[in-house]
């Protein structure tokens, strides 16, 4: 049987909002709502979260003692290579890029994502290649054979500190498997990187008690109904990967 690891990416070194993911969103951790959300993905083996061996980011090894979540600890710059050696630590055959600014991450996508991954027998799959998926949902399915290819042959700074990048780049050598749902949805915005987008998640989670319960499409029918939330973060712009 494949084991299929989610591996979190956190650290407390944001430079647009300094310890975000440690940040309380109604009653816990922003953290520990992606690990919560993550956890629910049917498909997943296991869970772990990766940050950095920095003295700042004991922080983030605390919090996952609490949340009783595997950490690993590697280098801050170079994520690709923390990623690598923690899929190696965790016996990772396919690897499940979540990054911890996701708070209502999906387990429906996810396990959508892995489907996807596993019947085209790809060696890497994302619903962010083309995107239709609200811009927080992100999530990448790497086979580890691909993700080990990429960790000795990717040489740009981009490419080390964004993961991925090498593997949608040269899509001659790695088969891509693109999800997309049948609308386009891309233009919310559900991710944090700035103080107005968590304010907007705060606004988001203080509607109803039973947001980790949500699906994305009922969090979909709350922003519908009440659109004026969607206008407290959409004019932020999202920092391209170059």
């Amino acid at each position: 049987m494949l084991n299929v690891v989610a591996i979190i990416q956190a650290r407390m070194g944001s430079t647009r909002l300094q310890g975000k993911v440690l940040k309380d969103l109604c009653g816990d951790t922003v953290l520990g709502r992606v690990v919560t959300r993550t956890r629910r993905a049917t498909l997943l083996n296991d869970v772990i979260v990766a940050t950095t061996t920095r003295p700042a980011d004991d922080a983030i090894v605390r919090e996952c003692q609490r949340l009783r979540t595997r950490v690993f600890r590697g280098n801050e710059d170079d994520v690709l290579d923390r990623y690598y050696l923690a899929a190696i630590e965790s016996k990772a055959d396919i690897v499940v890029r979540i990054t911890s600014d996701c708070p209502l991450v999906d387990p429906d996508v996810t396990n959508r994502t892995i489907r996807a991954f596993l019947d085209s027998a790809a060696d890497y799959a994302s619903n962010s290649l083309e995107r239709t998926y609200p811009r927080g949902l992100d999530v990448e399915v790497v086979h580890f054979s691909a993700l080990e290819r990429a960790w000795r042959e990717a040489s740009h700074p981009s490419q080390r500190e964004h993961v991925t990048p090498f593997l949608y780049q040269n899509p001659n050598r790695f088969k891509l498997e693109s999800v997309k749902y049948q609308k386009n949805y891309s233009w919310y915005r559900w991710t944090l990187d700035v103080p107005e987008d968590l304010e907007f998640l705060r606004a988001l989670y203080g509607r109803r008690a039973d947001m980790v319960d949500l699906s994305w499409l009922d969090i979909l029918q709350i922003l519908q109904l009440e659109p004026q939330l969607t206008t407290i973060n959409q004019h932020v712009q999202q920092r391209k990967v170059v």
